[in-house]
């Protein structure tokens, strides 16, 4: 079981490993044996997400969407299957509680009155600072 709040755990069998050779550490050992994980999670399907967060993590992480609705995530930081494969998971947490949250919405506020006075001051400025470029015509 993934937990990543009180109101959301994945169960581990929503989550397909998948061990392949890796090009990360290892040495000689990396030709013997599989040790990077490919963690796929069909979150569409997944009763785990409430319908906000689930749109919210649709439209933050689209271009990591298959057209089959799976996120897939990979690692192959470390020379171990588990190692690697922990940090598949730890790298899906970050993913949903980046999004867990709402935005906050923002606020409209009202210009101050001096933001306003200097924008007509800085206005008028630069208007007479035009009006000196032009021609003078003799009279």
């Amino acid at each position: 079981m993934l937990t990543i709040t009180r109101t959301i755990r994945i169960p581990d069998e929503e989550l397909d490993f998948a061990y392949i050779r890796s090009s990360g550490p290892g040495g000689q050992n990396v030709n013997k044996v599989s040790s990077k994980a490919v963690l796929t999670w069909q979150f569409a399907q997944s009763a785990a997400l409430t319908g906000a967060v689930r749109s919210r993590f649709e439209t933050r992480y689209a271009r990591r969407i298959t057209r089959e609705g799976c996120v897939v995530i990979s690692s192959q930081k470390y020379r171990e299957q588990s190692r690697n494969a922990e940090e598949c998971r730890a790298k899906l947490k970050a993913m949903i509680e980046a999004i867990v949250a709402a935005p906050v919405e923002r606020r409209l506020t009202e210009k101050t009155h001096g933001s306003h006075r200097r924008r007509l001051e800085e206005k008028r400025n630069r208007s007479a600072h035009k009006q000196g470029r032009r021609k003078l015509h003799p009279e």
